[in-house]
Protein backbone atom coordinates (compact mmCIF):
# COMPACT_ATOMS: atom_id res chain seq x y z
CA UNK A 1 0.00 0.00 0.00
CA UNK A 2 1.41 3.39 -1.07
CA UNK A 3 0.25 6.24 1.17
CA UNK A 4 1.12 9.94 0.73
CA UNK A 5 -0.31 12.13 3.50
CA UNK A 6 0.71 15.65 2.44
CA UNK A 7 -0.33 17.26 -0.86
CA UNK A 8 -1.60 20.65 -1.98
CA UNK A 9 -4.03 21.76 -4.68
CA UNK A 10 -4.70 25.16 -6.18
CA UNK A 11 -7.16 25.78 -3.36
CA UNK A 12 -3.99 26.98 -1.62
CA UNK A 13 -0.53 27.05 -3.20
CA UNK A 14 -0.42 23.98 -5.43
CA UNK A 15 -0.82 24.13 -9.19
CA UNK A 16 -3.17 21.16 -9.71
CA UNK A 17 -6.90 21.49 -9.22
CA UNK A 18 -8.25 19.05 -6.60
CA UNK A 19 -9.54 16.79 -9.39
CA UNK A 20 -6.19 16.94 -11.18
CA UNK A 21 -4.47 16.05 -7.93
CA UNK A 22 -6.65 12.96 -7.61
CA UNK A 23 -5.77 11.96 -11.20
CA UNK A 24 -2.07 12.55 -10.50
CA UNK A 25 -2.27 10.37 -7.39
CA UNK A 26 -3.76 7.52 -9.43
CA UNK A 27 -1.09 7.97 -12.11
CA UNK A 28 1.60 7.86 -9.40
CA UNK A 29 0.31 4.51 -8.19
CA UNK A 30 -0.88 5.75 -4.82
CA UNK A 31 -3.51 3.88 -2.82
CA UNK A 32 -4.09 6.73 -0.35
CA UNK A 33 -3.55 10.48 -0.70
CA UNK A 34 -4.28 13.30 1.75
CA UNK A 35 -5.31 16.74 0.51
CA UNK A 36 -3.81 19.18 3.03
CA UNK A 37 -4.17 22.69 1.68
CA UNK A 38 -3.00 25.60 3.81
CA UNK A 39 -5.65 26.67 6.35
CA UNK A 40 -8.56 25.73 4.07
CA UNK A 41 -10.85 22.85 3.13
CA UNK A 42 -12.08 24.60 -0.03
CA UNK A 43 -10.76 21.87 -2.34
CA UNK A 44 -12.13 18.88 -0.45
CA UNK A 45 -15.54 18.61 -2.15
CA UNK A 46 -14.04 18.59 -5.65
CA UNK A 47 -11.40 16.04 -4.65
CA UNK A 48 -14.01 13.80 -3.02
CA UNK A 49 -16.22 13.94 -6.11
CA UNK A 50 -13.24 12.97 -8.29
CA UNK A 51 -12.46 9.98 -6.06
CA UNK A 52 -16.08 8.82 -6.05
CA UNK A 53 -16.08 8.93 -9.86
CA UNK A 54 -13.24 6.38 -9.98
CA UNK A 55 -13.79 2.62 -10.03
CA UNK A 56 -14.28 1.42 -6.43
CA UNK A 57 -11.03 0.71 -4.62
CA UNK A 58 -8.87 2.83 -6.94
CA UNK A 59 -7.88 5.54 -4.46
CA UNK A 60 -8.70 6.67 -0.93
CA UNK A 61 -8.76 10.38 -0.09
CA UNK A 62 -7.90 11.57 3.43
CA UNK A 63 -9.34 15.06 4.04
CA UNK A 64 -7.03 17.40 5.91
CA UNK A 65 -5.40 20.82 6.12
CA UNK A 66 -2.00 22.29 6.93
CA UNK A 67 -2.15 24.92 9.68
CA UNK A 68 0.15 27.91 10.09
CA UNK A 69 1.49 28.10 13.65
CA UNK A 70 4.14 30.04 15.57
CA UNK A 71 5.93 29.42 18.85
CA UNK A 72 8.89 31.27 20.37
CA UNK A 73 9.04 33.42 17.24
CA UNK A 74 9.44 30.37 14.98
CA UNK A 75 6.94 29.47 12.25
CA UNK A 76 5.89 25.83 12.03
CA UNK A 77 3.17 23.84 10.28
CA UNK A 78 0.72 21.38 11.73
CA UNK A 79 -1.05 18.84 9.55
CA UNK A 80 -4.62 18.11 10.65
CA UNK A 81 -6.42 15.02 9.37
CA UNK A 82 -10.03 13.82 9.44
CA UNK A 83 -11.44 16.65 11.56
CA UNK A 84 -15.05 17.85 11.37
CA UNK A 85 -14.76 20.85 9.00
CA UNK A 86 -17.92 22.41 10.46
CA UNK A 87 -16.75 22.39 14.10
CA UNK A 88 -17.12 26.13 14.95
CA UNK A 89 -13.99 26.93 16.98
CA UNK A 90 -11.56 25.31 14.56
CA UNK A 91 -13.40 26.71 11.52
CA UNK A 92 -13.18 30.21 13.00
CA UNK A 93 -9.43 29.91 13.57
CA UNK A 94 -8.82 28.67 10.02
CA UNK A 95 -10.80 31.61 8.66
CA UNK A 96 -8.78 34.06 10.75
CA UNK A 97 -5.49 32.66 9.45
CA UNK A 98 -6.75 32.54 5.86
CA UNK A 99 -8.04 36.15 5.95
CA UNK A 100 -4.71 37.41 7.27
CA UNK A 101 -2.89 35.65 4.41
CA UNK A 102 -4.48 38.19 2.04
CA UNK A 103 -3.24 41.18 4.06
CA UNK A 104 0.20 39.65 4.46
CA UNK A 105 0.44 38.81 0.75
CA UNK A 106 -0.15 42.40 -0.29
CA UNK A 107 2.43 43.60 2.24
CA UNK A 108 5.05 41.11 1.00
CA UNK A 109 4.49 42.19 -2.60
CA UNK A 110 4.95 45.81 -1.61
CA UNK A 111 8.13 44.92 0.28
CA UNK A 112 9.45 43.12 -2.81
CA UNK A 113 8.70 46.17 -4.95
CA UNK A 114 10.56 48.38 -2.48
CA UNK A 115 13.52 46.03 -2.87
CA UNK A 116 13.47 46.48 -6.64
CA UNK A 117 11.45 43.47 -7.81
CA UNK A 118 9.14 44.44 -10.73
CA UNK A 119 6.11 42.43 -9.59
CA UNK A 120 2.54 43.48 -8.82
CA UNK A 121 -0.35 42.37 -6.64
CA UNK A 122 -2.46 41.81 -9.76
CA UNK A 123 0.20 39.46 -11.10
CA UNK A 124 0.26 37.46 -7.85
CA UNK A 125 -3.55 37.22 -7.79
CA UNK A 126 -3.49 35.92 -11.36
CA UNK A 127 -0.98 33.24 -10.39
CA UNK A 128 -2.99 32.27 -7.30
CA UNK A 129 -6.27 32.06 -9.23
CA UNK A 130 -9.03 31.01 -6.85
CA UNK A 131 -6.53 29.82 -4.25
CA UNK A 132 -5.55 31.54 -1.03
CA UNK A 133 -2.52 33.73 -1.76
CA UNK A 134 0.70 32.46 -0.23
CA UNK A 135 4.42 33.05 -0.55
CA UNK A 136 4.80 30.39 -3.30
CA UNK A 137 2.57 32.52 -5.54
CA UNK A 138 4.77 35.54 -4.85
CA UNK A 139 7.83 33.37 -5.51
CA UNK A 140 6.34 32.41 -8.88
CA UNK A 141 5.90 36.10 -9.67
CA UNK A 142 9.56 36.69 -8.84
CA UNK A 143 10.45 33.88 -11.27
CA UNK A 144 8.24 35.41 -13.98
CA UNK A 145 9.96 38.75 -13.47
CA UNK A 146 13.42 37.20 -13.78
CA UNK A 147 14.39 38.15 -10.24
CA UNK A 148 15.16 34.53 -9.28
CA UNK A 149 15.57 31.40 -11.35
CA UNK A 150 13.28 29.06 -9.40
CA UNK A 151 10.60 29.17 -6.72
CA UNK A 152 13.06 27.63 -4.26
CA UNK A 153 15.54 30.43 -4.96
CA UNK A 154 12.96 32.94 -3.72
CA UNK A 155 12.92 31.35 -0.27
CA UNK A 156 16.21 32.81 0.90
CA UNK A 157 17.11 35.62 3.30
CA UNK A 158 17.31 37.95 0.30
CA UNK A 159 13.60 37.54 -0.40
CA UNK A 160 10.85 35.38 1.14
CA UNK A 161 12.43 33.14 3.77
CA UNK A 162 11.19 33.51 7.33
CA UNK A 163 12.93 36.65 8.58
CA UNK A 164 14.07 37.52 5.06
CA UNK A 165 14.18 41.02 3.60
CA UNK A 166 10.66 40.74 2.15
CA UNK A 167 9.10 38.71 4.93
CA UNK A 168 6.08 40.14 6.74
CA UNK A 169 4.61 38.47 9.84
CA UNK A 170 1.11 36.99 9.64
CA UNK A 171 -1.39 35.63 12.11
CA UNK A 172 -0.26 32.15 13.13
CA UNK A 173 -1.91 29.97 15.74
CA UNK A 174 -0.11 28.89 18.89
CA UNK A 175 0.64 25.21 18.19
CA UNK A 176 -0.61 23.96 21.56
CA UNK A 177 -3.89 25.74 20.86
CA UNK A 178 -3.92 24.29 17.33
CA UNK A 179 -3.40 20.73 18.60
CA UNK A 180 -6.29 21.15 21.03
CA UNK A 181 -8.55 22.66 18.35
CA UNK A 182 -7.84 19.77 15.99
CA UNK A 183 -8.53 17.19 18.69
CA UNK A 184 -11.73 18.97 19.76
CA UNK A 185 -12.89 18.75 16.12
CA UNK A 186 -12.24 15.00 16.13
CA UNK A 187 -9.08 15.27 14.05
CA UNK A 188 -5.53 13.99 14.33
CA UNK A 189 -2.63 16.50 14.44
CA UNK A 190 0.80 15.71 12.97
CA UNK A 191 3.81 18.05 13.07
CA UNK A 192 4.83 18.76 9.45
CA UNK A 193 8.54 18.61 8.50
CA UNK A 194 9.73 19.46 12.05
CA UNK A 195 13.43 19.30 11.13
CA UNK A 196 13.34 21.36 7.92
CA UNK A 197 16.27 23.61 8.79
CA UNK A 198 16.62 24.83 5.20
CA UNK A 199 13.33 26.69 5.68
CA UNK A 200 14.66 28.64 8.68
CA UNK A 201 14.80 28.10 12.42
CA UNK A 202 13.12 24.97 13.75
CA UNK A 203 11.52 24.41 17.13
CA UNK A 204 13.29 22.75 20.04
CA UNK A 205 12.82 19.17 21.15
CA UNK A 206 11.05 20.52 24.25
CA UNK A 207 8.37 22.10 22.06
CA UNK A 208 7.73 18.71 20.46
CA UNK A 209 7.49 17.16 23.92
CA UNK A 210 5.00 19.83 24.94
CA UNK A 211 2.95 19.23 21.79
CA UNK A 212 2.92 15.50 22.48
CA UNK A 213 1.63 16.16 25.99
CA UNK A 214 -1.12 18.36 24.50
CA UNK A 215 -2.32 15.64 22.12
CA UNK A 216 -0.04 15.57 19.08
CA UNK A 217 -0.54 12.34 17.15
CA UNK A 218 2.56 12.05 15.01
CA UNK A 219 5.64 13.49 13.35
CA UNK A 220 6.20 13.81 9.61
CA UNK A 221 9.64 12.21 9.35
CA UNK A 222 10.25 11.11 5.75
CA UNK A 223 10.22 14.42 3.89
CA UNK A 224 12.38 15.96 1.19
CA UNK A 225 13.66 18.62 3.62
CA UNK A 226 14.99 16.06 6.14
CA UNK A 227 18.38 14.37 5.80
CA UNK A 228 18.98 10.86 7.10
CA UNK A 229 20.42 12.05 10.41
CA UNK A 230 17.37 14.22 11.05
CA UNK A 231 15.00 11.38 10.18
CA UNK A 232 16.75 9.00 12.56
CA UNK A 233 16.61 11.53 15.39
CA UNK A 234 12.92 12.22 14.80
CA UNK A 235 12.09 8.50 14.71
CA UNK A 236 13.81 8.03 18.04
CA UNK A 237 11.96 10.96 19.59
CA UNK A 238 8.63 9.76 18.20
CA UNK A 239 9.16 6.29 19.63
CA UNK A 240 9.99 7.77 23.03
CA UNK A 241 6.87 9.96 23.01
CA UNK A 242 4.49 7.35 21.63
CA UNK A 243 3.90 9.20 18.35
CA UNK A 244 3.44 7.56 14.97
CA UNK A 245 5.62 8.72 12.05
CA UNK A 246 4.59 9.58 8.53
CA UNK A 247 6.24 10.07 5.16
CA UNK A 248 4.90 12.48 2.57
CA UNK A 249 5.82 14.26 -0.65
CA UNK A 250 4.47 17.71 0.31
CA UNK A 251 3.40 17.83 -3.34
CA UNK A 252 2.67 21.24 -4.90
CA UNK A 253 2.27 20.26 -8.55
CA UNK A 254 4.67 22.01 -10.92
CA UNK A 255 5.56 24.63 -8.29
CA UNK A 256 8.03 22.20 -6.66
CA UNK A 257 10.07 19.38 -8.15
CA UNK A 258 9.10 16.62 -5.70
CA UNK A 259 6.48 14.22 -7.07
CA UNK A 260 3.56 12.46 -5.43
CA UNK A 261 4.67 9.32 -3.63
CA UNK A 262 8.30 10.46 -3.35
CA UNK A 263 7.97 9.65 0.36
CA UNK A 264 5.26 7.47 1.84
CA UNK A 265 3.67 6.44 5.14
CA UNK A 266 3.72 2.89 6.49
CA UNK A 267 0.31 1.16 6.63
CA UNK A 268 0.51 0.63 10.40
CA UNK A 269 1.06 4.37 10.98
CA UNK A 270 -1.87 5.14 8.69
CA UNK A 271 -4.02 2.76 10.71
CA UNK A 272 -3.05 4.54 13.92
CA UNK A 273 -4.18 7.81 12.35
CA UNK A 274 -7.53 6.26 11.37
CA UNK A 275 -7.99 4.77 14.82
CA UNK A 276 -7.56 8.18 16.48
CA UNK A 277 -9.94 10.10 14.18
CA UNK A 278 -13.56 10.75 15.13
CA UNK A 279 -14.43 13.89 13.16
CA UNK A 280 -14.48 12.62 9.57
CA UNK A 281 -13.67 9.52 7.55
CA UNK A 282 -11.68 8.90 4.36
CA UNK A 283 -13.41 8.97 0.98
CA UNK A 284 -13.24 5.98 -1.35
Amino acid sequence: MRIDLHAHSNASDGTDSPAELVAAAVAAGLDVVALTDHDTVAGQAEAAAAVRALPPGTLTLVPGAELSCRVDGISMHLLAYLFDPAEPAFAEERELVRTDRFRRGRAVVERCRELGAPISWEQVRRIAGSGSVGRPHIASALVEAGVVATVSDAFTADWLANGGRADVPKHETDPITAVKLVRAAGGVPVFAHPGAVKRGRTVSEQVIRDLAAAGLGGLEVDHVDHDEETRAALRGLAAELGLFTTGSSDYHGSRKTVGLGAFTTAPDAYQQLLDQATGDRPVG
